[in-house]
């Protein structure tokens, strides 16, 4: 038999209401203060099942989630990447002061200085080989007379600004290497990059080849 539309809305309100009931029902605990199941919180379990927390002294097992839970990391020291590289730290550091105290020393000079004064700070430091090349390059007659024509003093200063390569035995720093020049006609700065290479080990490194930073790979 078909409904009225009365005994519709009365059906529907029956309905509604035995649904609330029924919902009602299901959240409100259970006496000893137990939860119903689906309420969302950890029940009592059966006898003969797991332990609850209060008995064992540890916390009740938690179900198992769908994924794996990922712990983030805590904040850790960085990595040391001395142990990527075939020299240590202090032996960066030696290599690097020997750079630096060379390009000061290349760059230092005054036109009354002959090849031998000129090249005496950077002796200990540089192999034979280059300082039979420096030496011969100061001493180039042009380059003589040029400098004794300008009176010119120079005073040599290097920064290195980065690591252009590395071996075993050797390192090839980029040096930004400044001359303050002094002439007959006043004083001016002078920058250019050059790359450098020091070999050796340990606190014990020479200077075995300098060029213009552009002559090399960048």
């Amino acid at each position: 038999m078909e409904l009225t539309p009365a005994q519709r809305i009365i059906t529907f309100a029956i309905v509604v209401f035995l649904l609330a009931g029924i919902g009602v029902y299901l959240f409100l605990p259970e006496p000893g203060g137990a939860v119903t199941a689906g309420s969302g919180s950890q029940a009592s379990p059966a006898a003969g099942g797991q332990p609850s927390a209060h008995r064992t002294g540890r916390a009740a097992p938690s179900p198992v989630p769908s994924s794996p839970a990922t712990e983030s990391p805590g904040p850790g020291k960085a990595p040391d990447i001395y142990n990527w590289l075939p020299f240590t730290q202090s032996e960066l550091a030696s290599a690097a002061q020997v750079t630096v105290k060379f390009a000061a020393d290349y760059g230092t000079y005054s036109y009354r200085q002959d090849t031998s004064s000129y090249l005496a700070p950077m002796k200990p430091i540089i192999t034979g080989q280059l300082a039979e090349l420096i030496g011969r390059a100061y001493a180039t007659p042009g380059v003589v007379s040029s400098r004794d024509a300008a009176k010119q003093v120079s005073v040599g200063s290097g920064t290195i600004t980065s690591l252009r390569a590395f071996g075993s035995s050797s390192l090839t720093f980029v040096v930004a290497l400044t001359e303050k020049l002094t002439t007959t006609k006043g004083t001016t700065d002078q920058a250019a990059n050059y790359a450098i290479t020091v070999t050796g080990s340990g606190s014990s490194w020479q200077v075995s080849n300098i060029e213009f930073a552009l002559a090399g790979n960048q």
